[in-house]
């Protein structure tokens, strides 16, 4: 830790943007997080990752925020590569003088910056950094590998399968086939890597079937399909912490379309929220309790949103998915859900920096040798 950290004053990397879909929900995000750290306790680096996946450090970062990194002078590629504290050109020139680096905050939501990819490098790279680690953030954007090990923890999820796009290409009536005869109709085709909703589709009929699976197969090599639980409440709950995590209380959604679709969560503004949740008292106990033993069993730390399917009638409690870096504006569900709860968005922000540094203080203590 630098002597500016000792002091009282934490030199933080933003990392914003990245190679995905939801790259412009990211830059949200980031201007949420900028804005909202003390200047007195924070000193911010910002570090953009443009859509082609180029590492820059915006010469004017704020600008960059707001409108992308096509309307500003960027400085050559640069990302964290020494086990240390500074960051270091690939091209082996020396570091770039922008001072220690105490904690990074990888503001990045989808592929190549919340699957873990991004996490290995920082691991690699020795930095502490917000949110979860390698395991939790890749299982976390892996929709089949987490519903097997959400029912590995006996935790109560839709019924799905799943199948590579190679085989979709290679035989396309027997995936259609299985659909109809396991699944059912209407049903659910996701991408099994992705989040904010891209290329998902609802399908009511067999007849919508191979154009949700196409487009599905445009963003990732496997394919999730999943029943539709009709008739339910979208429920949302934060969780924050490390061994120890605590829930928030709970969100209900209530989309302005057919279903909580990247159109209706970014694009008409419509979407409506109700916090907290409007459900009876032991089933708000039983959401909250099942979201916290969500966030364990995908090892998952710092923070995690936690979202599921609540039916109307029976009050079923059906888990949907992890996000391990949630949307972070002001209005979006996470810091909302906390502010809520009692805990403001700048404190959450001190909360999640240091919950980053205790997670990266113990993994230090361990020994990495053996004699």
């Amino acid at each position: 830790m630098t002597s500016e950290a000792r002091l009282g004053r934490v030199n933080v990397a933003v990392i914003f943007g990245g190679r995905s879909g939801e790259h412009e929900v990211s830059l949200a995000s980031a201007r949420s997080v900028v804005a909202n750290l003390d200047s007195d306790r924070y000193s911010v680096v910002l570090v953009g990752i443009t859509k082609e996946g180029k590492w820059v450090l915006p010469a004017d970062g704020p600008k960059a925020l707001a409108e992308g990194f096509a309307a500003i002078e960027s400085a050559p590629a640069d990302i964290p590569v020494d086990y240390g504290s500074s960051l270091v050109r690939l091209n082996g020139a020396a570091p770039v003088p922008v001072g220690d680096i105490d904690v990074v905050f990888p503001v990045l939501h989808g592929t190549y910056g919340e699957d873990g990819t991004v996490q290995g490098l920082l691991e690699l790279s020795g930095l502490p950094y917000v949110g979860s680690g390698v395991l939790g953030s890749a299982v976390g954007m892996d929709k089949v590998t987490m519903k097997a090990l959400f029912n590995a923890a006996g935790l109560r999820n839709a019924a799905a399968i799943d199948f590579k796009r190679r085989d979709w290409e290679a035989d396309r009536q027997s995936i259609l086939d299985r659909t109809a005869d396991e699944i059912g109709f209407p049903c659910f085709i996701k991408p099994a890597n992705l989040g904010s909703s891209v290329g998902i589709s609802k399908v009511k009929r067999l007849a919508e079937l191979p154009a949700a699976i196409d487009l599905a197969a445009e963003f990732d090599l496997k394919i999730l399909v999943e029943e539709s639980i009709e008739n339910a409440h979208e429920i949302e709950c934060s969780v924050l912490g490390n061994d120890d995590p605590e829930a928030s209380v709970l969100g209900e959604i209530i989309p302005s379309r057919e279903f909580y679709s990247y159109e209706a969560k970014y694009v008409d503004d419509a979407s409506g929220q109700i916090i907290p949740a409007p459900l009876p008292d032991d089933v708000t106990v039983a959401v909250r309790e099942m979201a916290v033993q969500a966030f364990k069993a995908l090892d998952c730390a710092g923070l995690a949103r936690v979202d599921f399917l609540v039916k109307r009638d029976t009050h079923e409690i059906f888990l949907s998915e992890v996000n391990t870096l949630p949307g972070f504006t002001q209005i979006s569900m996470y810091p909302k859900l906390w502010e809520a709860t009692g805990l403001s968005y700048p404190d959450l922000l001190d909360r999640v920096i240091q919950l980053a540094l205790e997670r990266h203080a113990e993994r230090s203590s361990l020994r990495t040798s053996y004699e």
